[in-house]
């Protein structure tokens, strides 16, 4: 499971148009196939008998309102583009979800990107879409209910990288770590070549370690500045993956080093040592 961290936008009519495949449009209702979550507060706001399929349109409209309602929140910087989007795409090889599993994870990785907080009246307004194949859209406007801007941090991108991992486990899928983790490394070891395996194996843990969140930070980066119209900016972006590309290529060097730190040790083996010859014995020969 592979997110995708987007540039933040000014309106959700983009977002929701790549998510669906298709343009916005008032006359497609979007079912509950479609829109497979969304923030709990919904549910306070919709009478009973009110419609229960919105537009694609009417989604949209509903995601922009803090916008139109709140239009001086803005972010520490005077940014107004409040619509946050994340991407997860699943591995090739991984079957396909049932709804209530990509339910599931939706909920799980709101709240890893803290658009959701279970119990919290005054959250962000968000949805989650499941149109395409082996892809889920997580779109959200981080103006809260209040009129206060939801603040996100560079940790964002690497709690989101560890819940798309525990997912990974609990539903079963690929791992994006292609080569796992002998189970040597989890035990106790008191040599110290044990200790240095298990230091490396740290550095390139592809969910905590560090190279991973530099990683996962210069690939964010690489995705921001690959969407400016100017050739400079494609370099600069093609450049970037090439970074990220290395670093990837240090934690799994790092990784095997640590495999063979840890791995046992083969016993020297013992040669005979033959009995010497007397002195006297050797002159009578």
């Amino acid at each position: 499971m592979i997110p995708r961290l987007h540039e933040r936008t000014h309106t959700p009519n983009d977002v929701l148009t790549e998510a669906l495949g298709r343009p916005v449009s008032p006359d497609e209702g979007l079912t509950e196939h479609t829109v497979i979550a969304h923030w709990p507060g919904l549910d306070y706001y919709t009478l009973d008998d009110e419609q229960k399929i919105w537009t694609s349109l009417q989604w949209a409209e509903h995601l922009e309102e803090p916008l139109m309602e709140h239009p001086f929140a803005a972010s520490a910087n005077g940014d107004r583009r409040a619509i946050f989007h994340l991407e997860v795409r699943l591995h090739p090889d991984d079957r396909e979800l049932t709804g209530p599993e990509w339910a599931e994870a939706a909920n799980r990785l709101a709240r890893a990107a803290g658009i959701e907080v279970p119990g919290e009246a005054n959250g962000c307004r968000w949805i989650a879409v499941h149109a395409q194949p082996g892809r889920l859209d997580l779109i959200a406007n981080l103006i809260r209910l209040d009129g206060s801007w939801h603040t996100q941090t560079a940790e964002v991108l690497r709690r989101l990288s560890a819940e798309s991992r525990r997912i990974e486990q609990d539903l079963r899928l690929t791992p994006v770590r292609s080569t796992p983790r002998p189970p040597a490394l989890a035990r106790p070891a008191s040599t110290a070549s044990a200790e240095l395996a298990a230091i490396l194996s740290q550095l390139a843990d592809e969910e905590t370690g560090p190279l991973a969140t530099v990683r996962g930070l210069v690939e964010h980066t690489a995705h921001r500045i690959a969407r400016q119209p100017d050739a400079a900016s494609t370099a600069m972006a093609h450049r970037l993956e090439l970074i990220a590309r290395r670093l990837y290529g240090i934690q799994q060097d790092l990784d095997t080093t640590a495999t063979h730190l840890n791995a046992p040790t083969r016993p020297r083996t013992a040669f005979p040592v033959l009995p010497s010859i007397p002195a006297a014995a050797r002159r009578s020969q």
